[in-house]
């Protein structure tokens, strides 16, 4: 569960008169992205692996590194910042889980935050949450579900235009469905959730096993590609496991579309199609699933939430920091 927030560090009721200068930060497993909006309508991009230090520490400069080079380009500091991130927040902003980065466990996000963007409003929500809702911006679709395949596979839902279950609510967890109560171990301690059988990481060890070789995501997609057994095998099992978390959350929501994204799906085309192919065969009489379709924002889907949560906040819980 990833509480939603916004804090500002201004006393005043209005920020600022000046121009928003917007920054969207898109914090995952192994990169992070950024995306500067100027007022004038210039928009200034970059992305960056983590350190290899593996502390908190480390990658916290980083942040303020990147961040700090991509809103050069405004001549100044962001006044709003929104944050995408895949790590579990509880409501005072501190991290309590992210098995891919463990050593953020106990961080207090709140006041890292802070301390990199001292005089902006900053906004933070789960990853997918917000790339549900920029998804359902672009596609003008005000009920959706979400999925998005890459390190881990991220879920949002977006009803009515709104996001699901809401600001300091937690998060839509679809990552975390169990799909075969006997199946691999997740990295959360449960087996058999979709993460686990569906994930970039979970497929590639899928191939290699059946490979009998290690499998690098360029072999993946292309072995796809060619139709080698290996791939298309490997592929098809996470396909059918993230199909049927999908149809189950559409069981309960009756979504207009479910959309799937993130690097790892965009990456192998083809993929979302396999995903609609065995969703279409989980209709029941009376009950047909809602289509399937490609997020319109590709692997940024996360990046241009995070913007939006910049620029219209999240209705969240605003805490004063001084």
């Amino acid at each position: 569960m990833n509480s939603a927030s916004c804090w500002s560090s201004w006393g005043g009721s209005s920020p600022t008169r000046r121009p928003a200068i917007l920054l969207g930060v898109d914090i995952g497993g192994t990169k992070v992205a950024l995306r500067a909006e100027a007022p004038d309508g210039r928009a200034h991009e970059t992305t960056f692996t983590w350190p290899a230090a593996g502390t908190h520490a480390a990658d916290l400069a980083a942040l303020r590194t990147h961040a700090e080079a991509v809103t050069a380009g405004a001549g100044r500091a962001p006044t709003a910042v929104g944050v995408a991130v895949p790590a579990t927040v509880d409501g005072d902003g501190r991290v309590t889980a992210w098995p891919t980065r463990p050593h953020w466990t106990g961080l207090d996000l709140a006041a890292a935050l802070h301390g990199i963007f001292p005089a902006a409003e900053v906004c933070w929500a789960d990853d997918a949450d917000l790339a549900a809702l920029a998804e359902a911006r672009a596609a003008d679709c005000a009920d959706l579900v979400y999925a998005g395949v890459g390190t881990g596979i991220g879920g949002g839902i977006v009803l009515d235009g709104r996001m699901l279950p809401g600001p300091g609510r937690g998060s839509c967890e679809l990552g975390h469905l169990i799909v075969d109560r006997d199946g691999v171990l997740c990295d959360c301690g449960r087996r058999g959730c979709v993460q686990a059988e569906a994930s970039g990481p979970a497929t590639l060890r899928r191939a290699a096993a059946a490979r009998g070789a290690q499998v690098a995501f360029a072999d993946l997609r292309d072995g796809f590609a060619e139709g080698a057994a290996w791939a298309v095998g490997a592929v098809d099992a996470g396909c059918d496991a993230l199909a049927a978390a999908l149809v189950g959350v559409a069981e309960l929501v009756r979504p207009t579309a479910l959309v799937v994204g993130g690097g790892f799906a965009t990456g192998i085309p083809g993929y979302v199609e396999r995903v609609a192919a065995h969703a279409a065969r989980l209709a029941r009489p009376g009950h047909p699933v809602a289509p399937v379709r490609p997020a319109l924002l590709g692997g940024r889907s996360s990046l241009y939430g995070a913007v939006l949560a910049a620029r219209d906040g999240l209705g969240g819980v605003r805490q004063r920091r001084r």
